[in-house]
Formats: C-alpha cells, sequence, structure tokens
C-alpha cells in the first residue's frame, strides 16, 4: 500500500466559530465545510460535536473539533511547547515576511524568522494555543541531496546514543547560516 496524501489532520479548538473566521483573516484559508452531530459515529458515543475544515492548499484539509461537553482544553504538560506544532509552507521571503508584518500588526506575538539553513519559519498561536509555524524553503538541490544520503546514518547513531549525530553539522556552519 502506499498513502496517496493527508485527508485531513483534525486537533480540537475551544470555539469553532472563532477558529473558522481567525484562520481565514489571519492565513487566508478558505472554510470548506462544516460538520455537526448529537454522538461519534465511529463509537456512537453521545457526545455533540461540530467539526470544521479548512483548505490549508493543494489539497491538504486542517480540521477542528469544538466538544462543548468535555473537560476545558489542555496540552500534554510533559512535551515542551515548541514541539508540537502545525507548519504550513508558504511561497517566498516575501510572503513570509509580509505575514510576519501582518500578524504583529494585529498583536499576535511572532518568533522568527528563524535561520534552519534548508528553510526560514514563524512562529506564532492560534486562539487556541496551538502553535503554527509559517516556512519557505531556502535550501539548494545539493543541501537537499546531502541530507537525503545521511539520513539513515543520522536514524541509526541516534537510535544507539540518544544525543545528535553530527552528519548534517555544515548546516550550521557560517557559509549556510548568514
Amino acid at each position: 500500500m502506499k498513502l496517496s496524501k493527508i485527508h485531513h489532520v483534525a486537533y480540537r479548538c475551544k470555539d469553532a466559530k472563532e477558529t473558522v473566521e481567525w484562520y481565514v483573516k489571519h492565513l487566508n484559508m478558505d472554510f470548506v465545510l462544516a460538520i455537526a452531530e448529537d454522538q461519534v459515529p465511529s463509537t456512537k458515543a453521545p457526545d455533540p460535536y461540530m467539526h470544521v475544515f479548512l483548505d490549508a492548499g493543494q489539497g491538504n484539509v486542517l480540521a477542528f473539533f469544538e466538544l462543548p461537553n468535555s473537560p476545558e482544553m489542555g496540552r500534554d504538560e510533559n512535551t515542551p511547547g515548541w514541539v508540537q506544532h502545525i507548519a504550513f509552507e508558504v511561497d517566498s521571503m516575501q510572503t513570509l515576511e509580509d505575514t510576519r508584518k501582518r500578524l504583529l500588526s494585529a498583536g499576535i506575538g511572532v518568533i522568527g524568522p528563524t535561520n534552519h539553513t534548508i528553510f526560514k519559519s514563524i512562529y506564532f498561536f492560534d486562539p487556541n494555543g496551538h502553535r503554527l509555524e509559517l516556512a519557505v524553503n531556502t535550501g539548494t538541490p545539493e543541501m537537499y541531496k546531502k541530507l537525503d544520503e545521511c539520513k539513515w546514518d543520522m536514524l541509526n547513531e541516534w537510535a544507539q546514543t540518544k544525543r545528535a549525530p553530527k552528519h548534517a553539522a555544515w548546516m550550521h556552519t557560517q557559509e549556510f547560516t548568514e
């Protein structure tokens, strides 16, 4: 079996209407679908919900559930806040910078741009506390080739040592981080 694409990725939200309006306004995403039920289709548990879907581009869909009868939303306190995030790709550095300025003007805190050598990105939070990233690819074909050639060696070394392998240390040299 070979998967064809992600159908949708779903997260919880505090308020479905606020969430849809925020993503439409700040990320220019289209609101494509809403489904509301009084019971969970897979388990038949009585638990009303609103399920909203947003177009994240190129057939990618980001969805949210509002669950009014469930305990207040939380997050995994054992996982650092920077780890779990949703990353979206943008087409250019200009788009990244323009969006950063718009978010800041709207009172949304933004970290970055951060240089990851093969891409640059900004980070911010949606109204539900989900960390978002906008990224623009900046790597060269040679960079991606070098990373592809060492990926298994890096993974295998990590699995044995739980220390960061240095196979791609070149990504952090002055030549690439400016």
